[in-house]
């Protein structure tokens, strides 16, 4: 498989992007430049993989796959959020913190 300089370059910024909305949307902030975009990618493919099981289709695009990717970054942070015993909408509302 043959992966050129442009396509790699569209992965970067889809990854990006998707990741930095992800974390707009879960935490109310980024995770960083690496953050956001290891977010993205790893989204991407399980959005790549889940929509399609589930009968969802957006089209084609970079529109697309910046919704697709943020999809599956939104679900990689609530089951991390999940894993991590903080619960999906746990914002630290209600919670107190003494330091």
């Amino acid at each position: 498989m043959y992966l050129s300089n442009e396509s790699l370059l569209v992965i970067l910024l889809v990854g990006l992007v998707a990741g930095w909305l992800a974390g707009k949307i879960v935490r109310g902030a980024g995770f960083g430049l690496i953050g956001d975009l290891i977010i993205g990618v790893v989204g991407a493919f399980i959005g790549g993989w889940l929509l399609p099981q589930l009968g969802i289709h957006l089209g084609t695009g970079i529109i697309s796959a910046i919704i697709n990717a943020t999809i599956g970054a939104v679900l990689l942070l609530l089951v991390v959020r999940l894993l991590r015993g903080g619960g999906p909408f746990s914002g630290g509302w209600g919670r107190r913190r003494w330091w």
